[in-house]
């Protein structure tokens, strides 16, 4: 991974010395100095911070925020070339992501051309990475996304004006199960960070309809988990390491494709017909996963999904969870999850967040995203 940064930068700073020589009109050599001249530059020729070698300037860049890029960008024709060059930015890309908490259905970049080595990007790049990383970057997602339209607003408004029960969702998948650390447990035992106003009474054709929390102390809402099987099964395959029989779904195998599909049992479909959304909790727990276990999991949350169950609207937080926090928990990143999920494919909107069964860290930045996308004012 060292040697591929230092190839990326190496990259990118010859991409800067050829800006610099176009520029200025000036060829030199890689470590001759660049000196003021007659100013061809534009804004009165060049600073002293100008002439300073590109490889001291990349590496000055690359300690700078996003919003002080953009105002670097704008001090002179010189550094907007620089700001806006597009293997900046797919650098910036390649290098952030890995350490990102979440990424959304709307920030998504676009991983083919990401994949494509930086070498065999030019300077004549179509893609703007420098627009995909302002989207992408959790710090500079709320400033990127665009206010709604008018008509949104006064649908939101009018919505708000009906008295509506509390929103329910339905919880599952294996990071509810595979732990060391129960998540639905600290859930229930951290009153600081979510409150539970109560245990309801009603049942979704023999399935409990789960426990009500309360948002920001002022936002009820109601989560329903569904487990695979009863709690002693549960805990025997997690001490063995073996997956269970899922009493949510039937499986059966795709004739042309080979691989699995799941249906729903039928009080589980009731469940789907009832909640305003899901939550699927995925081990993030970096190598507990397969590669069939991954296509299992993307094929229950289709299941899950399937329109005939309710609006494509209703939207899905997956919960990128391990047991722990630190070195001794190493996580798979929350983009790299969403790859494995599939998530593009699905019509609905969706958002992965990096979570903490131990400490719940993150887990109220995914409340917050799924309240809001399912209509309550925040």
């Amino acid at each position: 991974m060292a040697t591929i940064n230092l190839r990326n930068e190496s990259l990118v700073i010859g991409h800067f010395r050829n800006i610099k020589d176009r520029l200025f009109g000036v060829k030199r050599s890689k470590n001759e100095p660049y000196v003021a001249t007659d100013g061809t530059g534009g804004g009165g020729g060049l600073s002293g911070f100008d002439t300073l070698p590109v490889e001291m300037q990349f590496l000055i860049i690359t300690f700078l925020s996003p919003q002080d890029l953009c105002r670097l960008g704008g001090t002179s024709r010189y550094w907007r070339a620089l700001i806006q060059d597009p293997s900046l930015w797919k650098y910036f890309l390649l290098r952030d992501m890995p350490l990102w908490s979440s990424i959304d259905h709307l920030s998504m970049p676009d991983m083919e051309s990401l994949e494509r080595a930086l070498s065999e990007s030019s300077e004549s790049e179509s893609r703007d990475f420098m627009a995909d990383y302002l989207k992408a970057c959790p710090a500079c997602r709320g400033l990127w996304h665009q206010s709604r339209p008018a008509y949104e607003a006064v649908t939101s408004f009018l919505k708000s004006m009906v008295v509506t029960a509390e929103p329910r969702f339905a919880m599952f998948g294996p990071g509810l199960e595979k732990l060391e650390v129960s998540l639905v447990t600290t859930m229930l035992n951290s009153p600081n960070i979510l409150p539970v106003t109560g245990v309801t009474h009603r049942q979704i054709n023999g399935i409990g309809s789960g426990i009500s929390f309360m948002y920001s102390d002022q936002h009820k809402f109601n989560i329903l988990t569904l487990y695979s099987t009863n709690r002693t099964e549960r805990e025997r395959a997690r001490l063995e390491n073996v997956d269970v029989h899922s009493r949510l779904f039937t499986q059966r195998e795709d004739e042309d494709s080979g691989r699995p599909t799941f249906h729903l049992a039928p009080n589980v479909q009731e469940v789907c017909r009832a909640v305003d959304g899901f939550i699927f909790v995925t081990n993030a727990e970096r190598g507990k996963e397969s590669d069939e276990a991954k296509e299992r999991e993307f094929a229950q949350i289709r299941a899950m999904l399937e329109p005939v169950w309710g609006p494509s609207s209703r939207p899905l937080l997956v919960l990128s969870c391990t047991a722990h926090e630190g070195p001794e928990c190493p996580r798979v990143p929350c983009l790299k999850a969403a790859q494995w999920l599939k998530l593009n494919l699905l019509p609905n909107p969706w958002m992965v967040q990096d979570t903490v069964a131990e400490t719940l860290s993150g887990l109220l930045d995914g409340i917050l995203w799924l309240l809001r996308h399912s209509g309550i004012r925040l």
